[in-house]
């Protein structure tokens, strides 16, 4: 499977996950010299092994929460304009009119049942197809849900297109509601959303988590967060470059404007499809180029034991 890569840079992983010790690294060796006491007037001052082996690992998980926090970006850049846009739409259902910032409900409810199936169907028969407890590894989870999101951006550039392409045949292109275009057209979007909240958002958590040592647990969940919070601030960024970029003169950006009928969120979806490809593909590369820090198969096996060795 892609971006697969062996488990050796931990050579004392059982005795890591069995009692907490930190483990040392075989790479970034040159760090090992913080550890050396040059006395008082020396270079540098004098760092445990602890240390140096947790300075190792945030320089290690660097390229992936990077490379990650750009994957995530088309994520809040369509959980806004698709209530934006379900806002010119009918959102009618029966004698019920609907709230377009209802229709959050569709992925968070497919989110649920897509974990149940996920858990207790996929997991097990992909745990006997490559031996990992997960099925698959956190970075090839986070890899699957980097795909959908590019998915996603492009099946919502799809129904944009036809959403004003129904606007202009019934003459609302001056109006911003009314288009007689059904509000539920917007799940399919809101449905790729919730693969990548049970793919991408699960295993960048999972990760940053176990790749963490003992008492960088609580940093390791703050790092994933932060990928939220940075990915948010590249969305509104990038909006904002696509404006000043697209503006002819003293004409409108794409996404200028508060009537979506005469702006061009369709090319603006495309344009992050392809960021989106991008994005994967580097992270693709990096996810490839990383290291684990033991294998879990081994912790698993690992931690089934235990419980016998530790009554012995």
């Amino acid at each position: 499977m892609f971006f697969y890569k062996n488990y050796t840079l931990c050579s004392c992983y059982k005795f890591d996950v069995r009692h907490h010790f930190m483990c040392k690294l075989f790479n970034y060796r040159f760090l090992d010299k913080a550890t050396i006491d040059n006395g008082d007037k020396g270079d540098w001052s004098i760092c445990s092994t602890s240390q140096v082996e947790e300075i190792k690992i945030i320089i290690r998980m660097l390229p992936i929460f990077l490379s990650s926090t750009i994957g995530y970006l088309p994520f809040p850049l369509l959980m806004s304009f698709t209530v934006q846009q379900g806002g010119t739409m009918n959102t009618q259902l029966g004698k019920i009119h609907i709230s377009p910032a209802s229709l959050f409900i569709i992925p968070i409810t497919f989110q649920m049942v897509t974990l149940v199936i996920y858990d207790q169907a996929v997991v097990p028969l992909l745990r006997k197809l490559t031996g990992h407890p997960g099925g698959i590894t956190h970075l090839q989870r986070i890899g699957i849900g980097f795909i959908f999101a590019t998915f996603s951006t492009a099946v919502a550039a799809l129904v944009e297109t036809k959403r004003k392409k129904v606007a202009i045949e019934h003459g609302l292109i001056d109006s911003s509601t009314g288009v007689p275009m059904s509000v539920f057209w917007l799940g399919l979007q809101f449905f790729f959303l919730g693969i990548i909240d049970v793919t991408s958002f699960v295993g960048l958590l999972e990760f940053f988590y176990s790749e963490a040592s003992m008492r960088m647990k609580s940093l390791g969940t703050s790092i994933f967060f932060c990928i939220l919070g940075l990915s948010a601030w590249l969305a509104s960024f990038l909006i904002n470059v696509v404006n000043k970029a697209t503006r002819n003169g003293e004409g409108m950006g794409w996404l200028d404007g508060s009537n979506l009928n005469k702006s061009h969120l369709d090319r603006f979806y495309w344009l992050l499809s392809i960021v989106g490809l991008l994005s994967f593909l580097n992270y693709a590369y990096w996810a490839y180029k990383y290291e684990y820090r033991y294998d879990p198969r081994i912790v698993a096996e690992d931690n089934e034991k235990s419980p016998q060795s530790d009554a012995i």
